[in-house]
């Protein structure tokens, strides 16, 4: 039995890094599919795995891949919805050091739903995560009020926030720096340049972009499915497709308020021990949402997870 690390993923086949350096190819023995495993992809980019090499044919002739037989336990990985419904959740990547969400504030826009959504599932699954708002460069004054607001906003709360722009050149050696040695993955929109920031970070990736459609200001998928990159400065990353939904999955509802930094922080000063911060009397997390301690949109936020809907817009 091998060991090795799943650096690729199309669906059927994976791209196993065994650990003497070779890179085989490999699928899920038949079976593997049966355990309990409720996910589009059992077997993920950034999984380390048990393996066996087997014969196989193809085009009438023999030629050896791997058969996956175990996953190693994860440390972490981070779940997107399926856009199966007969399945739960998407498996984007696992064992992951840091997690970078890019931001834009228009050409697409990225909603504080969405950010939020990513940073309280990131938080149940112990991801470290930076937001990156990306393309300073096409802002105007307006616009760059709004960004300076959301940073003031996330920032108070504990996460870090990093401004970029490839054309400028903004942000960049700091972004590189905090790569170094890290297993990292880049998610956000579509068209909010995640390839492009790591295009111009480690150009010999050469990673695919599209421009954004001026008429929808929305940007088509150039990843199709997840593949990890070894980076020249030390460490490894995660390109991953485009993501448009993030959900909240398998969370007990009186959980969810633990993803929110700042609402858990007043969870204890509420009169009820089980409190959902929604109608009860004496709950400090309305009455900071009314002092302006909690952000209103971080608040509704958090009521459209509790309703498990997209009720709730900011």
């Amino acid at each position: 039995m091998k060991k090795g690390l799943v650096i690729k993923s199309t669906g059927s086949w994976y791209t196993v890094k065994s650990e003497d350096g070779e890179r085989i190819e490999c699928k899920i023995k038949g079976k593997f599919r049966l355990k309990g495993i409720k996910s589009t992809n059992p077997v993920a980019v950034g999984d380390q795995v048990e393996f066996k090499l087997v014969e196989a044919d193809k085009e009438d002739q023999k030629h050896r891949i791997g058969l996956i037989t175990n996953i190693i336990a994860r440390n972490n990985y981070i779940i997107r919805k399926s856009p199966n419904l007969s399945k739960q959740s998407h498996i984007i990547a696992a064992n992951i050091d840091q997690a970078f969400l890019v931001v834009t504030i228009n050409y697409p826009i990225t909603t504080t739903t969405f950010i939020d959504r990513f940073l309280a599932s990131a938080e149940a699954y112990r991801i470290p995560c930076t937001l990156i708002f990306n393309k300073i460069d096409r802002y105007d004054a307006d616009q760059l009020l709004q960004m300076d607001e959301l940073i003031e906003l996330y920032e108070k709360i504990g996460y870090r926030c990093l401004i970029t722009s490839t054309k400028k050149n903004i942000g960049l050696d700091t972004l590189k720096d905090w790569m170094k040695g890290k297993t990292i993955v880049f998610a956000g929109h579509s068209g909010v340049g995640k390839s492009s920031l790591i295009n111009v970070i480690e150009p010999g990736l050469n990673l695919k972009t599209k421009e954004i459609s001026d008429s929808h200001q929305t940007g088509k998928h150039t990843t199709t499915f997840s593949e990890m990159f070894e980076l020249s400065f030390g460490g490894h990353i995660i390109d991953t497709p485009g993501i448009k939904g993030f959900g909240m999955l398998d969370m007990e509802k009186e959980e969810i308020g633990h993803y929110f930094p700042e609402i858990f922080k007043q969870l204890e000063k509420c009169q009820y021990y089980n409190c959902t911060h929604t109608h009860e009397p004496d709950c400090e997390v309305k009455k900071a949402v009314v002092e302006g301690e909690i952000a209103e949109s971080r608040y509704y936020s958090y009521l459209g997870l509790l309703d498990g809907d997209e009720k709730y817009r900011s």
